[in-house]
């Protein structure tokens, strides 16, 4: 079940959705002038994400503090050296706490260097703490700006590195990037470049809008529909959103910004000579009381409101409804562990380099806190390469032997455990011993001389027993079960006889 938010409409009326669990690993980019509704829009997604995965806000105008009493984000006021706003990172990224990092108040230099540390405390925490996170940067072009200007070269060096870093390799640690800003001719192209996911707003420049419509892979002569958005419209392209350009409306928000649009307002009804009494003359009006600026919060009230955990009330369930529960859980995860198999190269890469997607696709569909570790997602995998976790009798499955079976293969180590179950099972049921080829993409790999080794290691440790029949076939014995394979060609079918392509050469 795939996560979907709903931004708004289609020019048709139909509902435009946002997949979340295909952003999280194509990231987002949003452009658009000064009132297209950039604001407004990032405002609509994170309310409808806020349910289903962390966020992290880096909000240079404090336009997003208002999300903390709705949708109980902490705010973080940046006005702190650059080591706490690190340890603030690594401690929101190991509670899962979503946050708004408020930079209001702080000129250009010190917003490039706050949001840098923040973003790298993100980046530099624990293997173990990669949770899926939305990351919102808006006025991105802030802090990747696509050349120099009045700040100093070493912020812009860091906040740069920084912005490169959630976009081109955060997704291998949960981070996914969703920058903002007003023109994209502003922002750096390398940090632009790894979006995948586009909704561009209302422009007027001639430079900005061709990249939009080079980004959304539209004719020059299409570019100039941008000036004719009207605030709150945009184009949407990307995996996550549509396939083709898809004009957008979006949604009303929940919340409101503390920095509204401006609304005319008429001057007072004053005569000139009285207002030249106020302007001119000396204690014409008493003395403004004097601004007073709240101290930002102690760090460590900030650490103890991450650290907080509402613990969950304890809610008395029935056993049918704790196993119904429990049953749900494992058809996701071996749902999952589904999709590792039988989508695109994902069958031939390790089992620990998959193990990270997994999470993040365990963290979206909300399986819950009880998540296979490392050890249990190979075995896992390994079975399910097998094909043994899907199609056998459910008598069969409930079997002595079967779980006899399933006993003995847990003595072997979790990577060749489904291997061993394809050879229990067609030995249970009588079929042919599985090809070389058949053994070795269990195992994850392409060599065929891999499942020879993968049956000979079997066969040292006394778990099965491998013969040849008078034609050349395999047939493989268990001594502890009395089962026994059919005949079968070990041979990939592409190396048999009759055929003229030649056999893979056999690797060592």
């Amino acid at each position: 079940m795939k996560v979907g938010i709903d931004l708004g409409s289609s020019s048709a009326g139909q509902p435009v959705r946002l997949d979340l669990e295909e952003l999280l690993s194509t990231r987002l980019l949003v452009q658009g002038n000064s009132g297209s509704g950039k604001s407004h829009l990032l405002r609509r997604l994170l309310e409808q994400s806020a349910g289903h995965v962390q966020q992290a806000i880096i909000d240079p105008e404090g336009d997003f503090v208002g999300l903390a009493e709705r949708y109980g984000h902490v705010v973080i006021d940046a006005e702190r050296t650059q080591g706490e706003i690190q340890r603030l990172a690594a401690r929101v990224r190991r509670h899962r706490a979503s946050v708004v990092f408020n930079l209001e108040g702080l000129d250009a230099d010190a917003q490039m260097r706050s949001a840098a540390a923040f973003l790298n405390g993100l980046f530099d925490a624990e293997r173990e703490y990669w949770f899926p996170m939305l990351v919102i940067v808006d006025e991105a072009q802030l802090f990747a700006p696509a050349g120099g200007g009045e700040i100093s070269d070493e912020a812009r060096r860091v906040s740069l590195a920084a912005m490169t870093n959630l976009m081109c390799r955060g997704r291998k640690r949960g981070l996914a990037g969703v920058i903002a800003t007003q023109r994209l001719a502003k922002l750096a192209k390398n940090v632009a470049a790894e979006a995948s996911n586009f909704l561009m707003g209302r422009t007027f420049l001639d430079i900005d809008m061709a990249r939009a419509a080079d980004l959304l892979g539209m004719e020059k002569r299409q570019a100039e529909s941008f000036r004719d958005l009207n605030t709150g419209s945009f184009v949407a392209l990307g995996p996550a959103l549509s396939r083709r350009p898809l004009p957008v409306r979006v949604g009303p928000v929940e919340t409101a910004s503390r920095n509204g649009r401006p609304e005319l307002m008429p001057p007072p009804e004053m005569g000139a000579a009285a207002l030249q009494d106020l302007i001119f003359e000396d204690g014409a009006d008493p003395e403004p009381p004097a601004r007073v600026v709240p101290a930002p919060r102690p760090i460590t009230e900030i650490l103890e409101r991450i650290d907080e955990a509402p613990a969950p009330e304890a809610a008395l369930a029935d056993p049918e409804t704790l196993r119904a529960i429990e049953a749900e859980r494992e058809e996701l995860i071996a749902d999952i562990v589904r999709q590792f198999v039988t989508e695109g190269d994902q069958p031939i890469r390790s089992a620990a380099s998959l193990y990270q997607d997994f999470l993040v696709h365990c963290r979206v569909r909300r399986v819950g806190s009880r998540v296979p570790d490392l050890a249990d997602f190979t075995r896992r995998l390994a079975i399910a390469r097998a094909g043994v976790d899907h199609g056998l009798a459910c008598a069969d499955r409930e079997s002595g032997d079967w779980q006899r079976a399933l006993a003995q293969a847990g003595e072997l180590p979790e990577e060749m455990q489904g291997v061993f179950l394809m050879l229990a099972r067609a030995g249970m049921e009588g079929a042919p011993s599985p090809t070389d080829e058949a053994l070795a993409r269990a195992y994850g790999s392409r060599s065929p001389s891999r499942g020879r080794w993968l049956l000979t290691y079997m066969e040292e440790r006394g778990y099965l027993a491998c013969e040849s029949d008078f034609r050349g076939k395999r047939v493989v014995r268990f001594p502890a079960f009395g089962w026994k394979t059919a005949a079968g060609d070990p041979r990939p079918t592409e190396a048999r006889p009759g055929d003229s392509r030649a056999a893979e050469p056999v690797r060592g």
